[in-house]
């Protein structure tokens, strides 16, 4: 009696429960009171499925259709896996889980495809755990095929998704420390933005964008809006410019995007769909960009050639290929000598994997290597990487982790010189279009929290009630690099001028690369990366040169240095203070760090024959008088028998020691005392 009681009641609660969802046909049985709109739906899908079983696969326009009809039947599980499918093979993948999860849902029985694609959903969705149990009953898929096309799943891509998972899972757990900020509308558009690149002082950034309005007025076939546009804006202190077309030459009726700019701004590289996928370059001349120019047979193949990055003195090409001679595997970094006749070199398997490689930039330090890779210890399609080059081997890649990457294709980061910002595109929640244009703000290790010392000193006689209070601030880790910018004029009319600056490791005498100023504004922008001692020296002809030096020790913090440089002509009176010559202290022989300034000095009288110099020596006021006078005097002294002993007569030539009776700055300080210790010339005929 007490188990038929039970039994009833089993039975009244179970009948009481919804029943399970069950997917629902478009058939006449189930909508048979509304014909029109089952004939309608029918439709929708019948021209969805043309579009999807095409060969390959039209998912941007199969979806529109495939919508149509979900609005009259949303509980056909079929169909919610096909609109799960379109969605994961467009730019917005993370709208494929609500369908799939209502198709496994409507479907009991559903099939190891369709957990796949669920598994893929939930993966893309950083949904780590319920992503690894869905590619668990996915499994047997591997090796299948769909709809009789080539498409198929291995065992081994289901090991390397789950694996992705347990990355994810990993990094998900001790996330990175930044902001990520929406660049906002003045980028942005409804439509897809992406590709960022900045110069070294995040002046200037362009961008690839498939926004209304383009040059061609073209629209992509596939549904992904118009054919790429390369938009410019620049930085107004709190926010960017409205980014503008570039227009013509640069952009054209094809697809032209932007994936690589000089740290000065001055030179940019484009890509262009011709010939399976070339690079090209265009140089700023004055406020105008040049028609863009192949760069050659060594960088581009008949093989794709996608993205690349100039070295900080612009000598270097890091670029990205599929070619196949030297491949690791997929597409590969190489790094090519932009000057010379060699070959290009693979980076070798401490950087490129069996995988794919992409979006690769060398940040302004000059060794540090950002990229973007499906292997390493990727928690899903391409992760951005970071390698810093160490003693002439790259160290172990450094996933830039969780929130920046993400389990989707993250590609094309670039940072400004100082590292603390960087720049690439995502599809995330809340976007302006399918991919915004987001800068990140790196915020540095987070501040432990330590227990007051006074406790401490008490917890051997007293349980005290322990104060958490915040350590000393954590400072961020900046970039080693010195940018180095300004304006060139013509020091009379102030107007800006078009110069060559020479950036000289005066440790070798080498040039290690010369860079021009704007013709229009003057404007200049040097990148020096720690660990060098430079010359730089800034030259027009009919203008006396300028010279600067930058000593900068290995592990010099990032610092940004703003000089104005006006240019003098040469006429008699004018003085010009030579910043690399250097001398031990108390001392008055040259050190071989001055050979470089002292040729240029040679240079200038023996084209200009009738020139005739004054050397001239000055001290701080550090010490006695006399002694800074007879230091100052052998010093200017030393600098005449250079010239003399190299060919120029010493009837040109006269030496005068000041001691510290002209002082240019006060010398109160280091930094003036500095400065009043100079060699400097001075024209007294010409």
């Amino acid at each position: 009696m007490f188990f038929s009681i039970r039994l009833l009641l089993l039975l009244l609660v179970t009948a009481a429960l919804p029943a399970a969802a069950q997917s629902i046909a478009f058939t006449k049985d189930n909508f048979g009171d509304n014909k029109d709109g089952l004939r309608e739906a029918n439709r929708e899908l019948k021209d969805g499925d043309t579009e999807y079983r095409a060969d390959p696969p039209r998912y941007a326009a199969a979806l529109p259709h495939f919508l149509e009809a979900q609005q009259f039947n949303p509980n056909n599980a079929a169909l919610n896996v096909k609109i799960g499918d379109c969605y994961l093979h467009s730019s917005t993948k993370t709208a494929a889980l609500p369908y799939l999860q209502k198709a496994a849902k409507l479907d009991a029985t559903a099939d190891a495809r369709t957990h796949y694609l669920l598994a893929r959903a939930l993966h893309l969705s950083g949904k780590w755990r319920e992503a690894l149990a869905e590619y668990q009953q996915a499994q047997p898929v591997g090796g299948n095929t769909r709809n009789g096309d080539a498409e198929s799943i291995s065992a081994n891509d289901l090991q390397r998704y789950m694996q992705q998972c347990r990355n994810g899972q990993q990094l998900a757990a001790h996330p990175t420390r930044v902001f990520i900020d929406n660049a906002g509308p003045e980028l942005n558009s409804a439509d897809s933005d992406y590709g960022p690149v900045v110069s070294a002082d995040e002046s200037t950034i362009l961008i690839t964008s498939r926004r209304a309005g383009s040059t061609g007025g073209k629209k992509d076939p596939e549904g992904n809006g118009f054919f790429e546009d390369i938009y410019q804006a620049s930085w107004q202190g709190k926010k960017w410019s409205r980014a503008t077309n570039l227009g013509t030459p640069v952009n054209t009726d094809d697809h032209n995007a932007t994936v690589g700019l000089a740290p000065d701004g001055q030179r940019m590289l484009v890509y262009v769909g011709t010939n399976g996928g070339d690079l090209l370059e265009a140089n700023l001349t004055g406020s105008a960009w040049t028609k863009p120019k192949q760069l050659g047979s060594r960088i581009n193949t008949k093989y794709h050639e996608s993205s690349a990055s100039y070295s900080p003195d612009g000598r270097w090409l890091y670029f990205v290929s599929d070619r196949q001679e030297g491949s690791l595997g997929g597409s590969d970094i190489y790094k090519v000598d932009m000057e010379g006749r060699t070959q290009p070199v693979n980076l070798g398997s401490a950087i490129n994997t069996s995988y794919g490689e992409e979006g690769v930039f060398m940040a302004p330090d000059g060794k540090t290597l950002y990229f973007s890779s499906e292997g390493h210890n990727s928690m899903g399609g391409y992760d951005i990487f970071k390698s810093v080059l160490e003693n002439g081997k790259w160290g172990e890649p450094e996933n830039l982790g969780w929130p920046i990457n993400t389990p989707d294709d993250d590609v094309f980061f670039v940072t400004s010189a100082s590292g603390r910002h960087g720049y690439y595109s995502s599809d995330r929640p809340g976007g302006l279009g399918a991919k915004d244009i987001y800068r990140i703000t790196f915020l540095g290790p987070e501040k432990p929290p330590v227990l007051s010392e006074e406790d401490q000193l008490l917890a051997s006689r007293l349980n005290p009630v322990k104060q958490t209070v915040l350590a000393p601030a954590v400072a961020v880790a900046t970039a080693q690099v010195t940018i180095l910018k300004g304006t060139v004029t013509d020091d009379a009319t102030k107007q800006p001028l078009d110069a060559a600056i020479d950036l000289i490791d005066n440790t070798s005498g080498q040039t290690i690369a010369t860079f021009r100023s704007n013709a229009t504004s003057g404007r200049y922008l040097v990148s020096l990366p720690s660990g060098t001692n430079y010359g730089i020296v800034v030259r027009q002809d009919g203008y006396l040169f300028h010279s600067e030096n930058f000593d900068l020790p290995a592990g010099a913090a990032f610092a940004e240095v703003v000089k104005d440089v006006p240019l003098k002509k040469l006429e008699v009176g004018t003085t010009i203070v030579l910043r690399n010559i250097f001398f031990d202290t108390g001392k008055a022989s040259l050190r071989p760090e001055s050979t470089a300034e002292l040729e240029r000095l040679q240079k200038l009288l023996t084209e200009t024959p009738a020139l005739k110099l004054e050397m001239a020596g000055h001290t701080d006021d550090v010490g006695e008088a006399a002694k800074n006078q007879d230091l100052s005097q052998r010093r200017a002294q030393a600098v005449v028998a250079y010239l003399t002993q190299h060919g120029i007569a010493a009837a040109r030539l006269s030496a005068a020691g000041y001691g510290e009776t002209q002082p240019v700055a006060p010398n109160t300080t280091k930094a003036g005392r500095q400065l009043n210790r100079r060699t400097e010339f001075k024209v007294t005929a010409k």
